[in-house]
């Protein structure tokens, strides 16, 4: 049985390098991510770390693709998964938009659940701050 994939498609009122900025971006992670704060130097090969709670790093995964600013795809460690699963970050111009498409698979059926939830709500946060950032500057 193939597992779950969650896919997401958005579009953000904002420049390519903004956005790629916003997903590496250690700080702005965790504006959108909420508590957690993901840190990397984002190249191919490199570990990814979560800050837990107690403020030390976690290993969560590592850099599979950085395709500045068009490309991002990185493994991610559930507590609860015998094997990663894989996040990619496509951004695409789209006129005065960029097309966000977030694709995270091989998950779990619960953390499948999850990603869709949380998922859904931490890109549309991304969003928000975005277009904030945007209409503020204007």
């Amino acid at each position: 049985m193939s597992k779950p994939t969650f896919l997401y498609v958005t579009y953000i009122a904002t420049t390519i390098e903004q956005l790629w900025d916003a997903i590496t971006s250690d700080s702005f992670t965790q504006q959108y991510l909420g508590e957690e704060q993901l840190q990397s130097d984002w190249q191919a090969g490199s570990p990814i770390e979560q800050v837990n709670s107690e403020g030390e790093l976690e290993p969560k995964g590592e850099v599979l693709r950085s395709r500045p600013p068009h490309e991002l795809c990185y493994t991610f460690q559930f507590f609860d998964h015998t094997q990663p699963s894989c996040v990619r970050f496509l951004l695409e111009p789209s006129g005065t938009q960029v097309k966000l498409t977030v694709v995270h698979d091989r998950l779990e059926v619960q953390s499948y659940l999850n990603v869709s939830r949380r998922g859904t709500m931490c890109l549309s946060t991304l969003k928000y701050l975005l277009e904030l950032e945007l209409a503020i500057a204007a």
